[in-house]
């Protein structure tokens, strides 16, 4: 297994997702490897889960066994120089632990996107093992991405209704041991919506847009995760990959009543700069 990041200056740079599949294309899987492509940026891919999936609801969830999760995970750094991994849904603990123990050996850093519920409001994450992320997964995480309400379940605590709040949760979130946070706001009330990035020992970051009057918000974490993982595996420095991540996925929004997918919630336009 490669535990390390080489130079790669000369060399395409490559990033992995490990998540589920998404069968209506709109987050999971699919949604990471079109934001990866978007950014210029090789994707490779772990699946954890199969969905059965569509704008309106879940269906059906199929685990993929921790062993062959393992297995794909294994042969994907035996061979590739990945420069950053994103993870999204992970399901249950068995694939939690299967997941930190590969990535015990490695120094490659991890985005880490605690998904627990759909857009639909279906459960993503098995009750127990909302546990088993923060003992297995924080301590090697480079950056947290929970939006308010995943930050007050990982907490027990109410979601942050106001900037005071935020930064008291996304501090305690810190204490658990991920190198930074960003809490995303997406979740709040107002016209403003407002993420806030801190990261030990530096003053908060906090990132606005304006909130867009759109049910096309599927996929929303997995691509701002994604996003930033593609730009750390191009190299940005942590706080850069966040600020370039939040303005793609805001340009992804704006965009996201050019498609016309389903009737539910449909999907960010992931390829808003390329398709015309």
């Amino acid at each position: 297994m490669r535990t390390d990041v080489k130079d790669r200056s000369a060399k395409s740079p490559i990033a992995l997702t490990i998540a589920g599949s998404d069968s209506g294309g709109g987050a999971g899987i699919q949604a990471d490897l079109k934001t990866f492509s978007a950014h210029a940026v090789f994707g490779a891919s772990v699946i954890t889960a199969i969905t059965a999936q569509n704008t309106r609801a879940v269906t059906a969830v199929h685990e993929v066994p921790a062993a062959i999760v393992e297995a794909q995970l294994l042969a994907v750094l035996d061979d590739l120089e990945v420069g950053a991994i994103k993870i999204g849904m992970l399901f249950s603990p068995a694939i939690i632990h299967a997941v930190a123990h590969c990535l015990e050996a490695t120094s490659i850093p991890v985005v880490l996107d605690p998904v627990m519920i759909a857009k639909s409001g279906d459960t993503l994450l098995q009750a127990d093992a909302v546990a088993a992320i923060t003992a297995a997964l924080f301590a090697q995480t480079e950056i947290l991405t929970p939006n308010l309400p995943e930050a007050g379940r990982l907490l027990g605590a109410d979601p942050a209704t106001h900037p005071d709040e935020m930064i008291e949760q996304a501090a305690a979130l810190l204490a658990l041991g991920p190198k930074a946070v960003l809490l995303k706001g997406g979740h709040g009330i107002g016209p403003v919506c407002t993420d806030l990035l801190l990261c030990r020992d530096q003053a908060p970051i906090w990132l606005e847009a304006e909130r867009r009057d759109t049910k096309n918000t599927h996929g929303t974490g997995c691509t701002y995760s994604a996003a930033i993982a593609a730009g750390l595996a191009k190299g940005l420095s942590l706080a850069q990959a966040v600020r370039e991540a939040h303005a793609y996925l805001q340009a992804a929004i704006a965009a996201a009543d050019q498609l016309h997918v389903g009737s539910g919630h449909g999907p960010v336009h992931h390829f808003h700069a390329v398709w015309r």
